[in-house]
């Protein structure tokens, strides 16, 4: 089948993926890969700009996050991944788009302003949280990428990648697409307490997690706090429990309702049936997890491969900007 484009995707390495990543983003990315040319990267850059005082743990979270990736699905052999460090062209593309993008442009981008306030560094802004929009614009025009899954929240530095484009094609040759957002429906998993689901919050439940450990947490989750007493009628709309029976008990959760409803079915057994609906819709991705974790070597030869390949394509595009800014020597 005839590929619709090229989708460049990825995340920032920060440890074990929960259950909000795989509903979320690691189920979409799955099937896009049967559509797309689909390039995912491990973002460790990205990473260090807001965390670049703390690298201690950046090898191993790099290692859990491509585990994960590949446990819940995402295939080698469709995909290429590959981590941005292991990329240098990345870096030398990066650095000739910064020289078109002006600094007031870079300060109106309501991200960057809400990072700065979140992180109370109005008076040691960190440069490269500033340019995170044109580190990202790289990762994306390195391998042409033409749709890029993002949330809302996102768009704003994808309209910049767009602009960057356009400006180069404009200044130089076209060279560049301009790559299209591609919002698609996010469904959010909300934590146990019922906040967004947050490492954090200490309120996830990861894909690492085994069945002891997903059955203790569910127990601690929060529940339709009107229902006091096992005989008295419950509301499932407001319970946290059942947000996840829709998602992981689709073939119970009528029954899960009417039981919560005329309160013949207890909290307790409801958090049971949800405890056996995860452990199944997670039984593929503990198995393939286990593998990988006996044999770290499968996960040291898909980056090596994941990265020759994507250093492949980004060196060509290099040739392309370097011939357009007239910084090839001959």
């Amino acid at each position: 089948m005839e590929k619709k484009g090229t989708i460049l995707s990825g995340m920032r390495p920060t440890g074990k993926l929960h259950l909000g990543h795989l509903i979320g983003v690691l189920d979409n990315w799955n099937k896009l890969q049967d559509e797309y040319n689909c390039i995912f990267e491990v973002a460790d850059w990205h990473a260090l700009t807001t965390k670049y005082d703390q690298t201690e743990g950046l090898q191993t979270n790099i290692r859990e996050q491509v585990i994960d990736w590949i446990s819940a699905g995402i295939d080698p052999d469709k995909s290429i991944i590959f981590v941005q460090s292991h990329v240098p062209e990345i870096a030398e593309l990066h650095l000739l788009l910064s020289m078109i993008v002006s600094v007031s442009r870079l300060e109106r981008n309501p991200t960057y302003k809400e990072q700065v306030q979140e992180l109370g560094v109005k008076d040691s802004i960190p440069f490269g949280l500033l340019e995170y929009p044109v580190l990202q614009a790289a990762d994306i025009l390195a391998f042409k990428g033409t749709a890029v899954p993002v949330g809302e929240d996102q768009l704003p530095h994808i309209e910049i990648t767009r602009e960057i484009a356009r400006r180069f094609n404009y200044l130089y040759d076209e060279v560049f697409p301009e790559p299209e957002a591609k919002l698609g429906k996010v469904t959010k998993l909300l934590g146990l307490d019922g906040r967004k689901m947050s490492k954090s919050y200490g309120n996830a439940i990861y894909l690492s997690d085994n069945k002891e450990e997903i059955e203790g947490k569910v127990k601690s989750m929060v529940t339709d706090p009107q229902r006091i007493r096992l005989k008295d009628p419950g509301n499932p709309e407001v319970c946290s429990v059942y947000s996840y029976h829709k998602i992981f008990s689709k073939s119970r959760v009528d029954d899960v309702a009417k039981g919560c409803k005329n309160a013949s079915l207890g909290c307790m057994d409801c958090k049971a049936i949800l405890t056996e609906s995860i452990v199944d819709y997670m039984a593929d991705i503990h198995q393939r997890r286990a593998e990988l974790e006996e044999n770290p070597e499968l996960v040291d030869q898909i980056l090596a491969n994941g990265a020759q390949k994507a250093r492949k394509i980004a060196k060509e595009t290099l040739e392309e900007v370097r011939n357009a800014m007239n910084l090839k020597w001959e």
